[in-house]
């Protein structure tokens, strides 16, 4: 199956002529050539959330604003009904009480944290496994630690279904050296399968290009191809970050 992280750019209207109005397109063209099983999307406005689930009758999409009034930026993640089976979701914060909508870390950015973590079986195997969408902040590094030392405690300790294979993705605001993805790169049922992918974010071609997307996964996960989109329709790029796709197979 492929799985994708694709941070799709919140709808800013400040783009130009790679506002979300004229990139739609792009994306869906995108994603109807590949056909993901799954995609994990970053920076999804609830109008944005609509389209794609209005756009994308193939998929399921499910996921969480990250404000206290549950509307604005969230993640989203979107899943392919005749392929997957969702057995369980779950939306949390990244911060010391994870239940309440809103929290953060006292290092944090204004900017709350939440992550969208699914179970989803393969109909065709019957095999489980977890994912796990985060969006790391984008100011604190501490602030990104925290929240990595809060997805792999809670990866550790989970007590539901705890020993399907797990995916954590997404944008991890932070190059390769960095101490959070250090730990995620540490974590014994974890491997980075975007080991070298090279840079992600690229703010349309005008922006210094980073490598701060990543897609990590259990050891016994095998993975066939890594690759990044990097579709544009003219000057219209699909968005500011090339979305990266991991071609896998569930382990025996």
């Amino acid at each position: 199956m492929k799985i994708v992280t694709f941070n799709i750019r919140y709808d800013c209207g400040k783009d130009g002529e790679n506002n979300f109005e004229s990139r739609k397109d792009i994306i869906l063209r995108t994603i109807r050539r590949e056909m993901p099983e799954v995609i994990c999307f970053q920076e999804v406005l609830t109008h944005m959330a609509a389209w794609l689930k209005e756009s994308l009758p193939e998929y399921y999409v499910v996921g969480c604003p990250r404000e206290q009034n549950l509307v604005g930026e969230g993640l989203y993640i979107a899943y392919r009904h005749d392929k997957l089976d969702l057995f369980r979701l779950e939306n949390f914060w990244l911060s010391p009480t994870p239940e309440i909508p809103a929290s953060r870390y006292e290092e944090q950015s204004k900017c709350p944290r939440v992550c969208t973590e699914v179970i989803l079986q393969e109909l065709s195997s019957c095999k489980c496994f977890r994912v796990i969408n985060v969006h790391l902040d984008h100011i604190s590094s501490l602030a990104r630690v925290l929240g990595a030392q809060q997805i792999l405690s809670k990866l550790e300790k989970e007590t539901f279904l705890p020993d399907i294979p797990a995916i954590v993705l997404g944008d991890l605001n932070a190059t390769p050296e960095a101490p959070e993805i250090q730990l995620f790169k540490n974590a014994p049922k974890l491997r980075c399968l975007t080991e070298g992918i090279g840079n992600t974010f690229h703010g349309y071609g005008l922006a210094q290009p980073l490598e701060i997307d990543y897609i990590f996964a259990h050891p016994d996960i095998r993975c066939e191809n890594v690759e990044k989109w990097t579709d544009t329709d003219g000057p219209v790029y699909i968005s500011d970050h090339y979305p990266v796709c991991a071609e896998i197979s569930l382990p025996e």
